[in-house]
């Protein structure tokens, strides 16, 4: 077994090429190993779009990028994008990586940084092919501390590294400017602190999103039942979705859809009294703001990937699910599956009721 000497580290890569959701449960990852280990280095290798968000909230000092479209295009591409990454991560000599991407790019980057530590995980995601091995000299369990939450698969490294779970859930606090500059909006929006409920109808592939008339009676009913206010949030190529929103809304929504980037996001959810949406990043960013969630599930399973830290239901129809997403629907891939579309708005707007009931008490220490 190789023998880890704790006081040697100064510099960790922790390789993280997913999406916000991933990167915001690995988070806590990173603060644990700060905790750990004072005075080290987290570096983390992602895309470009989350770099900012990473080094203003501390949890990484510095970020390597890459580009997804190069990585996705022709060969010599792919390969220019992989040699320019080498080329960077190893002009930090690393004292240790951990691949929590676990893919077969992550490998390679893993092996080729070549530091003395390499965390990985036995066994892989998926089944490695003939050709590929895994380089790391440390091995992780898929998940962690008896637990079957994607957060503990990001939390796997510190059971391997003997590490104690002190940070047991993605916590991240807005900045100071951020909030202000959220105030400020809400002030020119007519909204108050607490007063809203931030809505996010997007998400990566059509089957996780629940449709857009549902969403609009919703809204429509959680205002007149609760007197919140409603905001739309997500990213900029999320716009189909709003427009349908807002065109069956008969209720007023504040449309901030695409106007926000990450840092903002985050200081708009901690001023939100509630988040209402899909299974998606967004739902991570608000329950690591420490606001309650309501999130709509289809298969994917919210016992893996619900909102963690946070009071929240995950609302999910019964499964076995009978098809509802025609030749659009592969069953055997939750992220290209419709059940989402089976929830319909009477248990939305029951679970948005139940969770207010359940954080009134809270909001009123708070405020």
């Amino acid at each position: 077994m190789l023998q880890i000497s704790p006081t040697s580290f100064r510099s960790i890569l922790i390789l993280q090429t997913k999406f916000v959701g991933d990167i915001v449960l690995a988070s806590a990852l990173a603060k644990n190993l700060q905790l750990e280990y004072p005075g080290v280095s987290i570096v983390f290798l992602c895309e470009a779009r989350f770099a900012g968000f990473l080094t203003a909230h501390g949890i990484a000092a510095e970020v390597v990028t890459f580009r997804r479209a190069m990585m996705r295009g022709m060969p010599l591409q792919r390969g220019r994008e992989l040699l320019q990454m080498v080329r960077e991560l190893r002009q930090y000599r690393f004292d240790m990586t951990i691949d929590v991407t676990d893919s077969k790019t992550s490998r390679i980057l893993s092996g080729l940084v070549d530091a003395p530590v390499r965390l990985g995980y036995h066994p892989t995601e998926r089944r490695m092919r003939w050709y590929e091995r895994q380089p790391a000299n440390v091995r992780m369990r898929p998940f962690a501390f008896g637990e079957r939450h994607y957060l503990h698969r990001y939390l796997s490294p510190l059971e391997a590294l003997g590490v104690d779970l002190r940070v047991r859930a993605p916590a991240i606090c807005p900045l100071p400017l951020e909030t202000t500059r959220v105030l400020a909006l809400l002030g020119k929006c007519r909204l108050r602190p607490y007063g809203f409920v931030a809505v996010h109808a997007g998400a990566s592939f059509p089957g996780r999103r629940w449709q857009p008339e549902r969403f609009a009676a919703a809204i429509d009913r959680i205002s007149m039942e609760t007197g919140l206010d409603v905001v739309l949030v997500g990213g900029p190529d999320e716009n189909e979705a709003t427009d349908k929103i807002m065109t069956a809304a008969k209720t007023s929504v504040v449309n901030l859809v695409g106007a926000l980037p990450l840092e903002t996001l985050l200081a708009l959810f901690k001023e939100a009294r509630l988040f209402v949406g899909n299974e998606s990043g967004p739902m991570h960013i608000a329950a690591a703001a420490g606001t309650p969630v309501v999130g709509l599930f289809g298969l994917t399973d919210p016992a893996q990937w619900g909102p963690v830290g946070v009071p929240s239901i995950s609302l999910r129809p019964p499964m076995p699910c009978g098809c509802v997403g025609g030749d659009l629907c592969r069953r055997i891939d939750p992220s290209k599956a419709c059940c989402v579309w089976r929830l319909d708005v009477d248990c939305v707007v029951d679970a948005v009721r139940e969770l207010l009931a359940r954080t009134e008490m809270a909001l009123e220490q708070a405020v």
